[in-house]
């Protein structure tokens, strides 16, 4: 579908983003919002009850870098387009390929295993959540416990069909549908939450401690990391160059979605905070509606987050571009996949805090700054030489001198390296012994 479709970085924005034109920035900004948002309504109320007031620092702190690393992760891929003509056209998985043009084949491999996992992951805990959700809902409107392992079945088989969209700009109506549902959706939750003011008096907060406030920070990166779909989205732009503002818009209406549930939660509920805030006592009606719009918008992102993940599988099983079964067989293998996994895995809150503490904490803060910085110093003769074919695409490190980047913007990205490496390592190693040393919870189908 998108083999005859080369995205130029001229004409007009439309109101509507058409398949021959690309994504204009307002849409391309609702997928942003639409593939990140939802799961961290859900979960970082709790995140920063273990994290203490520091957490509200940090979802701010989070917004803010992963706007500018989201930035210049899109910068990076424009500079690759310009030196590699190949690229202008549809690429099926730009950030492996930022991965080797900087570091070869490894940082393809490297980068490619992240994405899979961080993205497969996401899909799993959006499924879980909706089931979860659903499951809830019925309970509540009919009195009938249906199993949440069979409502785990029903959603992956409606979701199924939905799944075999070409790329983003085949489907735009789901980001926009995303994004307005978890809009209402944290309007209504902060009524909500306010209407529970007094409910838990005196209020008391968990005590700090170090793995579970790395828990909580791998779950804050969770709630921001939508990194390894964004070359994607830059990709089907109508301007790739305006994905930057793009990036800029979506953050800062996803920050507006988190901080202020997060800071009423965390003054209303105290400890008392349900991993799933949906899931806190006193329901009611209002409590119902927002689980629906949530639901919707966990079923639309998770359109949003599998394509990308699908996309790159489909480019090393070869799979036509153009729509055809071998994709529908191929993508419905995915889902039967992410299926076996939830009913594998039947709680939410271990997959959360694993991926965002190891790769989305890669592909978010590292990945970024580092592409960036190697394709920003390589040298104008080495690049001359890669492009005639006489130099090998791995590109090195030249002298400061010959960088064209400003002091200021070099420590700036290597602060944020070492700083996601510390403290993804610490989230990781929290994550992990947290799974070892917690009771299982049965898979569905034991």
């Amino acid at each position: 579908m998108m083999a005859d479709n080369q995205l130029s970085d001229s004409g007009s924005h439309g109101p509507i983003p058409m398949h021959a034109s690309g994504l204009s920035i307002p849409f391309a900004a609702f997928f942003i919002v639409g593939e990140i948002a939802g799961s961290g309504v859900l979960a970082l109320p709790k995140a920063i009850d273990d994290s203490g007031w520091i957490g509200l620092v940090l979802i701010v702190a989070c917004a803010l870098l992963s706007s500018y690393t989201g930035s210049i992760l899109g910068q990076a891929w424009l500079i690759v387009r310009e030196r590699y003509p190949e690229y202008k056209k549809h690429c099926p998985n730009p950030y492996p390929v930022l991965g080797e043009k900087t570091f070869g084949k490894k940082g393809r491999y490297v980068v490619s295993f992240s994405i899979n996992f961080t993205l497969f992951g996401v899909s799993t805990v959006f499924l879980l959540l909706a089931a979860e959700n659903i499951e809830d809902l019925i309970e509540d409107w009919t009195g009938t416990d249906l199993s949440f392992c069979v409502w785990l079945v029903i959603l992956a088989a409606g979701i199924c069909p939905l799944t075999w969209f070409g790329t983003p700009v085949d489907f735009w109506p789901v980001a926009v549908g995303a994004t307005l549902a978890t809009a209402v959706a944290c309007i209504l939750l902060i009524v909500k939450v306010a209407l529970d003011e007094g409910t838990y008096d005196p209020i008391s907060h968990s005590k700090t401690e170090f793995e579970p406030f790395f828990m909580a920070f791998g779950t804050i990166v969770f709630a921001f990391g939508g990194h390894p779909a964004f070359p994607t989205f830059q990709t089907d732009m109508k301007r790739p160059s305006d994905f930057k503002w793009a990036v800029t818009l979506g953050y800062l209406i996803v920050m507006l979605m988190y901080l202020p549930i997060s800071t009423i939660a965390y003054f209303v509920y105290g400890k008392n905070v349900n991993p799933n805030i949906l899931l806190m006592p006193n329901s009611g009606a209002l409590n119902q509606v927002v689980e629906v719009m949530i639901t919707l918008h966990l079923l639309l992102g998770l359109l949003i987050v599998i394509n990308p993940f699908c996309q790159e599988l489909e480019s090393y099983a070869r799979v036509p571009k153009e729509f055809s079964w071998k994709r529908c067989v191929f993508r419905s293998v995915v889902v039967a996949f992410i299926l076996f996994m939830a009913e594998t895995i039947p709680t939410f809150g271990a997959i959360l805090s694993l991926v965002g503490g190891s790769t989305v904490t890669l592909l978010a803060y590292i990945c970024p700054s580092l592409f960036y910085l190697k394709l920003r110093t390589v040298r104008q003769q080495d690049m001359v030489e890669i492009i005639n074919g006489n130099k090998d695409d791995s590109l090195s490190l030249p002298n400061e001198e010959n960088s064209g980047l400003p002091l200021w913007v070099k420590v700036m990205n290597i602060e944020i390296i070492l700083l996601g490496a510390v403290a993804g390592i610490a989230s990781t190693y929290s994550a992990i012994k947290s799974i070892i040393s917690s009771s299982f919870s049965k898979p569905c189908y034991v």
